[in-house]
C-alpha cells in the first residue's frame, strides 16, 4: 500500500514524498454520546486508517489529492484557510487539523505542502474517518513545520479544531486516535485527558458490521441537537438544586458539584425532569430567561428552529451509559468466569438506551443488531454517533466463522447495494496502535 501511494505521489507531484503520517479510525465498545457530557468512554483503535504522503514545499500553498478519484483535488494558500461549514467536503477536515496547529503555534508563514491521502476507513460509518483525517492533518502540519507536541496536547488541539466544521464533539475520537496502543482498549477520561489500558477478555472477538446507511455528523443537526438537549438538562437540574446554572455546561458538572453517585443522579433526573418533551417557552420559564436570551446565549447557530426538546430521556441515557462504562472496565479488570456474558449484557443495554432514550439508532441498525445477536453475538450495539453507520458485536472466537457467514447471508446478500460493499462492511478487528509519523526506510 505504501509503495503504491509513493508511486501515485510521484506521478501526481513529480517528486517523492518526504514523510508519511497515519491516524487510525476507532470503534467505541461502550459509552455512546457521553464524552461531550464530560464522562469517560471505552474505545479502541481499529486497523483501518488514514494515511498521508507528504512533501513540504517552498510555496505557501497546500495541495491535496486523494487516491479515491471521487474526492476531488483541492489547493489553497496556507495563510488564508477558509472552512466551509455548509458543505462538509473531505478537504475541509484536513484544513481543520492544519488550522488547529497553525493557531496553536501562531504560525505566520506556515510551510506549504503537497499531500496525497489514502483512506481505508469506510466514510460516514461511525468509525471516525473524519476525526482520523483531522488528526492526521494535524500531525502532518506539526511535522512539516518542525514543531513537537505530546500526544495529549495533539488530541486536545484536534478536538477543538474539528469544531471549525460545526461538529460539537467531545474528544473521544481524537484521543483514541493518538493514545491508542496495540492489543488494548482504553478507558479515556476528560479534564484532564488521560487514558488507562483496558485488557479485553480472551475468548471473544469484536466484529464491526456496517449498516450501509451513511450518516455525516457535520451535515445533519441531529448530533448538535443532542449536545444542546444535554446542556439544557444540565441547566434545569442545576437550577433545581440551587447551583449556579449559568456556569454549568455538562451533565458531569452537576454530578461533580453535588458530590453524588451516578445512581443518585438517575434518581434526581426522575424527580426533576418530566418525560414529556419540553417546549422552548417552558425551558425559558424554568430558567427565568426570555426566548431571545435562550437563542442568543445557549442555542447554537443551527439550533434556532428547534422548538421541542427531550431533556429527561437524554439525561437518563447519559448517566446510565456513564455507569455502564465503569462497570465494563471493572469486569475487564476483575475477569470473573462469566465476564463475557456480563460485558455482552452491558452492550445490549447500551443499544436499547441509544435506541429508546437517545433516539440515535435507525431501523437498519436495529435490524443489524438483532441479526448479530441471532447469529451468535453475546452483545451487539450501534457504535459512533448512530443514525446509520456501524454496529460492534462481541462474538465467541470459536463461533466467529459461523457468525460471519450468517450475518453475510441475512443482512448483506439479500440486498444488491449492500452486497456490492460487503467485503469492506463486515470484519473482525483487534485493538490497533495510535497515530504516528514515519519516514520511509
Amino acid at each position: 500500500r505504501l509503495q503504491k501511494l509513493k508511486e501515485m505521489f510521484i506521478s501526481k507531484f513529480g517528486s517523492a514524498p518526504r514523510f508519511y503520517a497515519r491516524a487510525p479510525g476507532r470503534v467505541n465498545l461502550i459509552g455512546e454520546h457521553i464524552d461531550y457530557c464530560g464522562y469517560a468512554v471505552l474505545p479502541m483503535a481499529v486497523e483501518q486508517d488514514i494515511l498521508i504522503a507528504v512533501e513540504p514545499v517552498q510555496t505557501q500553498v497546500v495541495q491535496l489529492a486523494n487516491t479515491n478519484s471521487s474526492y476531488l483535488d483541492f489547493s489553497t494558500s496556507v495563510n488564508n484557510i477558509q472552512i466551509n461549514k455548509t458543505k462538509p467536503q473531505w478537504h475541509n477536515y484536513f484544513l481543520c487539523g492544519l488550522k488547529g496547529i497553525q493557531e496553536h503555534f501562531g504560525l505566520n508563514n506556515p510551510t506549504g505542502m503537497n499531500c496525497l491521502l489514502d483512506g481505508t476507513i469506510p466514510p460516514s460509518s461511525g468509525l471516525s474517518s473524519s476525526s482520523a483525517l483531522v488528526c492526521c492533518a494535524g500531525l502532518v502540519t506539526l511535522r512539516a513545520n518542525g514543531k513537537t507536541l505530546s500526544k495529549v496536547e495533539l488530541a486536545e488541539i484536534c478536538t477543538k479544531s474539528e469544531r471549525y466544521i460545526g461538529t460539537e464533539g467531545g474528544g473521544m475520537d481524537q484521543s483514541i486516535s493518538f493514545l491508542a496502543e496495540e492489543g488494548t482498549a482504553k478507558l479515556i477520561e476528560f479534564n484532564p485527558l488521560r487514558a488507562t489500558d483496558v485488557r479485553l477478555p480472551s475468548g471473544a472477538t469484536f466484529v464491526i458490521a456496517n449498516s450501509c446507511v451513511e450518516m455525516n455528523k457535520a451535515a445533519t443537526s441531529h448530533y448538535n441537537i443532542r449536545v444542546m438537549e444535554c446542556r439544557l438538562a444540565t441547566k434545569l437540574l442545576s437550577k433545581s438544586k440551587g447551583l449556579d446554572w449559568e456556569k454549568m455546561l455538562r451533565l458531569n458538572d452537576v454530578q461533580t458539584k453535588l458530590g453524588v453517585s451516578l445512581e443518585e443522579m438517575l434518581t434526581i433526573v426522575e424527580e426533576v425532569l418530566h418525560p414529556e418533551p419540553y417546549s422552548t417557552e417552558e425551558i425559558c420559564k424554568c430558567l427565568g430567561i426570555s426566548l431571545e436570551e435562550l437563542h442568543a446565549q445557549i442555542f447554537t447557530q443551527n439550533m434556532q428552529d428547534v422548538s421541542t426538546l427531550k431533556l429527561y430521556q437524554r439525561a437518563k441515557h447519559v448517566y446510565s451509559e456513564a455507569a455502564r462504562v465503569l462497570e465494563f472496565q471493572k469486569i475487564c479488570s476483575e475477569a470473573p468466569a462469566n465476564a463475557l456474558q456480563l460485558l455482552g449484557e452491558l452492550m445490549n443495554q447500551s443499544h436499547i438506551s441509544c435506541r429508546e432514550m437517545y433516539e440515535c439508532s435507525c431501523p437498519e441498525l436495529d435490524r443489524l443488531v438483532d441479526i448479530c445477536l441471532q447469529s451468535g453475538a453475546i452483545g451487539s450495539r450501534l457504535t459512533g454517533a448512530g443514525w446509520g453507520g456501524c454496529t460492534v458485536s462481541m462474538v465467541p472466537t470459536d463461533k466467529l466463522n459461523t457468525f460471519l457467514k450468517n450475518v453475510k447471508k441475512t443482512y448483506y446478500q439479500m440486498d444488491g447495494q449492500r452486497l456490492a460493499v460487503e467485503n469492506n462492511s463486515l470484519f473482525a478487528t483487534k485493538p490497533g496502535r495510535g497515530a504516528l509519523v514515519f519516514v520511509e526506510a
